[in-house]
């Protein structure tokens, strides 16, 4: 893949898989009420398709195979999660608990397929889709998380809490996987047809560590938010997820303007 249809097919995906991950391998299914899975579950397949139209989009003679997998597969990432939802409108939640578990290793494999598009080494392209995918699921599952106490003011704070910790972790898997780019990608016409200022010094990873450190900062005026007993807490840490929406992305888009020609 190639050009900004690549590197947004690159995020896209990462958010897919990073949401889906978040939602079924916590504690959720058990603590909120089924209209939080139907929205998250909303989101991961538009998510996901939109990954496979880029992707589709995207593709480079040197890796039009390895394309088309990727985009194949968040396409039937999208198929899974819209399966799960149908047996959850008939009542059929174990199963469609199982489907969606099945979709957190699909979406590994959507991931591995997508950084093997990248002109990095795999298991660099991999560590930095799988951080991105930690950090912008993160984000983007705390932010209806805490719309959801809006619809279930009975719900308890242990899941927006652990979503707090959980961001912040992954703002350190993150900020490794960053680092772990320095220097290395083409950084040059990618760059350029994005942005011209991305090409000057590697200023896409600068960029990056810059806005995975803010990311970093709102997390923790989360978890303070989230430590006083006062009812707004949650409204105020939901306001704050909204600002980790826009600097994580743009980090996610820097970062990853740097591993496509």
């Amino acid at each position: 893949m190639n050009g900004p249809a690549g590197v947004m097919a690159l995020v896209l995906a990462e958010s897919a898989g990073g949401g889906v991950a978040f939602l079924f391998l916590t504690p959720l299914w058990r603590e909120v009420r089924p209209g939080f899975f139907y929205l998250t579950g909303a989101l991961v397949v538009a998510l996901a398709a939109g990954a496979a139209a880029t992707a589709a989009g995207a593709y480079d003679p040197g890796t039009a195979s390895a394309g088309r997998l990727a985009a194949a597969l968040a396409a039937a990432l999208g198929g899974a999660t819209v399966a799960w939802l149908a047996l959850m409108v008939v009542k059929l939640r174990s199963a469609a608990r199982i489907v969606g578990i099945a979709t957190v290793p699909l979406a590994i494999a959507m991931l591995v397929a997508f950084a093997r598009t990248t002109d990095e080494s795999l298991g660099l392209s991999i560590f930095q889709l799988l951080a991105g995918a930690l950090f912008t699921g993160a984000v983007l599952d705390g932010l209806l998380l805490g719309h959801w106490y809006l619809t279930d003011r009975k719900l308890p704070r242990t899941p927006i809490n652990r979503m707090a910790w959980l961001l912040i972790g992954s703002v350190v898997i993150e900020a490794a996987a960053v680092i772990a780019g320095f220097g290395s990608g083409n950084g040059g016409s990618s760059s350029n047809s994005l942005n011209p200022l991305l090409t000057v010094g590697g200023s896409a990873s600068w960029i990056a560590m810059g806005m995975v450190a803010c990311t970093g900062l709102i997390a923790a005026f989360i978890r303070l938010t989230l430590r006083g007993n006062r009812p707004t807490a949650v409204q105020s840490a939901t306001g704050f997820f909204y600002l980790a929406v826009i600097t994580s992305f743009t980090a996610e888009i820097a970062a990853k303007v740097r591993l496509l020609p």
